[in-house]
């Protein structure tokens, strides 16, 4: 019995001597509860019931912020949540300057979010989003960097927008696809009034250019096959005919 009481002692020190730290993990060690140092990655040899040691990791976290009830500057109430990307530069910090560095790094995510946002009208909020990305990040990592933590990106993800302000967004849009096509529509008629203001000038310096265009409705009319085709004379050919009729009473 004493012989197995005895290797069960020894494999709980062997267990707590001998730490095996990957290479994105770091240990910070404590002796006697003082901060002796950072080491790894590789093998970790403690001093048995006098050193303890904390593993950190310095990989890029992705960290979610819950969708936070924001007032824009303009007061319309919207839903809108985040992702932080942040890792560890400093492990030593991370773990003796604050608790819990995940649950601190959070909490500075949503009320940063909130504080920001409320600055921001619901506009501004909606088409300048990559500038309000980056002011989140550096006011976030300034606030983080005391405890080692460095923020590398913060990006809103979603806006929930109340129902009745979709609506009144959707007919807003509604309405200026309505305006531009009303303007586009207008500048084409403006042009085209131009165009045969031209075309009509052309064509009172030469008359004959009026007889040709005559003809060539007639070409595209003959084209349809219509049983009856009616179309107006030229003011010229009447003069003609007006002139051999007096002609002929002259006579």
């Amino acid at each position: 019995m004493f012989w197995i009481v005895l290797i069960v002692f020894g494999l709980f020190l062997l267990l707590n001597t001998i730490k095996i730290l990957r290479e994105y993990e770091r240990g910070v060690v404590f002796r006697l509860g003082r901060y002796v140092g950072t080491r790894g990655p590789g093998l970790i040899i403690l001093i048995p019931l006098f050193e303890k040691m904390v593993k950190v990791t310095l990989r890029t976290v992705a960290l979610d912020v819950p969708p936070q009830e924001v007032i824009t500057k303009d007061n319309v109430s919207v839903k809108v949540n985040a992702v932080m990307y942040f890792q560890v530069f400093q492990p030593d910090k991370a773990i003796i300057a604050v608790e819990d560095y995940m649950y601190a790094t959070s909490q500075m995510g949503q009320t940063t979010l909130r504080s920001i946002l409320g600055e921001h009208d619901l506009d501004d909020l909606l088409s300048n989003r990559e500038k309000i990305n980056q002011m989140l990040q550096k006011i976030i990592d300034e606030r983080t960097d005391p405890w080692g933590v460095k923020v590398s990106a913060v990006e809103v993800k979603d806006v929930d927008l109340p129902e009745g302000m979709r609506r009144a967004m959707a007919k807003q849009a509604e309405a200026e696809r309505e305006r531009r096509a009303k303007v586009i529509h207008a500048d084409g008629e403006f042009q085209a009034s131009s165009k045969l203001k031209d075309a009509a000038s052309i064509m009172a310096q030469e008359p004959v250019t009026v007889q040709l265009r005559y003809l060539q409705t007639l070409t595209e009319i003959a084209v349809e096959k219509n049983s009856t085709i009616i179309f107006p004379l030229p003011i010229e050919f009447m003069k003609y005919f007006t002139q051999i009729i007096d002609r002929n009473e002259k006579k």
